[in-house]
């Protein structure tokens, strides 16, 4: 078997013609004009055929049928009187005569249809044509934007004019799509670079107190062991920063395996673990604590919890307060946090929930916290299908109410506990 030598293309001639939408339409215009014509000139034969048929019937008929008939004519009236053979073998004749002429006028008429229909055919099937390309013409425009947009230049918009049709609409919801994708790239590059300098910033101020450290000759045993606490203070914050990362990252790649989870067993031990924080600036927590049963991921509930309480006392002041709540509603459980704090102006709350975005001039503010804490609360909740109400306190602080959506048939039925209460802790 000889093989092809390399590089051997099949001529362009021989090639059969790509499958495009326009070769499509202009098949199903085409294909829909023969059948129309087809079934026209069918039924035109059929009745044409039906008519000579008719009339042939007609022409047989005795000749005193048409004596007192609207179809008989002078002559024939008049001759009612008993005719000769010659007359009859004439008639017959003509009658024989009428029905070929019949029959040829009705192959004729087959063929010139025939005919003409392939002719117009052609026509029609140029016309689809280009009638294909005129309306799948804004559809090639919508590739070749496409196309030339990239991660690079996502601000460009298809911007697409014309009537408000479907193609329209297309244009329109990948113009909204490629603005979501310009800000979700915007917003992974900020991440990117505010992730590697706050990683970056521990490892310099290590690097800068071992070398002075290590340049000072009259570095004692007791300067080294107080460079290893900071050394041990930096390590932990890198820790509970990439733990956070990791927390992040886990959230937005969605929940693991559900299971039932009440949010008042995991918003009491929140409030629990996080009261030596409240003790130290003597805050008022409020606390109604009411049965709140949801389907998910119980780890990542918990991280969302504690970065709320948690984000509540660090972010608060002195001798302010913090009331918690959990409940039921026709949503389905509803966690809601609200704290005392600084004035925050309306426009700044959503950007609270970005990474690494806190109040104030600088993105970050060495208090032990990094500005991820929100942001693992939206990916947690946008994980679990919940709805997020963030909004500004008039005095100060910030209020936060989050629905989780509803609970399978194998949750844990929502009823109220008998020990539900509400507490006031200090």
């Amino acid at each position: 078997m000889r093989t092809p030598r390399p590089g051997r293309r099949t001529p362009c001639w021989l090639r059969l013609p790509r499958h495009t939408a326009r070769l499509r339409l202009t098949a199903l215009y085409g294909s829909v004009f023969l059948v129309c014509g087809a079934a026209v000139l069918a039924l035109t034969y059929l009745l044409y055929g039906y008519a000579a048929h008719q009339a042939s019937a007609i022409n047989r008929l005795p000749l005193g049928a048409f004596a007192s008939g609207a179809f008989g004519t002078a002559a024939q009236r008049a001759s009612v009187i008993p005719a000769d053979g010659s007359k009859e073998q004439a008639q017959s004749a003509a009658v024989r005569a009428a029905l070929a002429q019949i029959a040829f006028d009705r192959q004729h008429l087959l063929i010139t249809s025939g005919i003409a229909l392939a002719a117009v055919a052609v026509g029609a099937i140029a016309v689809g044509w280009l009638i294909a390309g005129r309306v799948l013409r804004p559809l090639s425009t919508i590739t070749a934007a496409a196309r030339r947009i990239s991660a690079s230049s996502l601000h460009e918009r298809l911007a697409l004019p014309g009537p408000d049709d479907e193609l329209k609409e297309l244009a329109d919801t990948l113009d909204g799509l490629f603005a979501r994708l310009e800000a979700s790239f915007d917003a992974q590059r900020r991440f990117a670079a505010n992730a590697s300098h706050e990683l970056r910033t521990p490892l310099t101020r290590e690097r800068a107190l071992l070398e002075v450290t290590r340049a000072d000759p009259a570095a004692t045993t007791g300067t080294w062991q107080a460079v290893s606490r900071d050394l041990l203070a930096f390590n932990a914050e890198q820790e509970r920063l990439i733990e956070a990362l990791l927390t992040l990252a886990s959230s937005e790649a969605g929940t693991g395996e559900r299971a039932p989870a009440d949010l008042a067993v995991i918003t009491s031990a929140a409030l629990t673990a996080a009261r030596p924080a409240i003790t130290s600036i003597s805050l008022n927590v409020y606390a109604d604590i009411q049965p709140a049963v949801l389907d998910g991921d119980p780890l990542l509930v918990q991280h969302l919890v504690t970065n709320l309480v948690d984000n509540a006392v660090r972010h608060n002041i002195p001798g302010g307060d913090v009331q918690v709540a959990t409940g039921t509603s026709r949503a389905g459980a509803v966690l809601s946090v609200v704290s005392s704090g600084p004035v925050i102006p309306a426009a700044e709350v959503d950007r609270l929930f970005q990474p690494f975005q806190r109040l104030g001039p600088r993105p970050a503010r060495r208090d032990g916290g990094h500005g991820l804490g929100l942001s693992i609360v939206r990916a947690i909740a946008a994980a679990h299908g919940a709805t997020i109400t963030a909004r500004a306190r008039p005095g100060g602080g910030l209020a936060i109410d989050i629905a989780f959506p509803p609970p399978g048939p194998v949750s844990l039925p929502q009823t109220r506990r008998p020990g539900a209460r509400r507490a006031a802790l200090v």
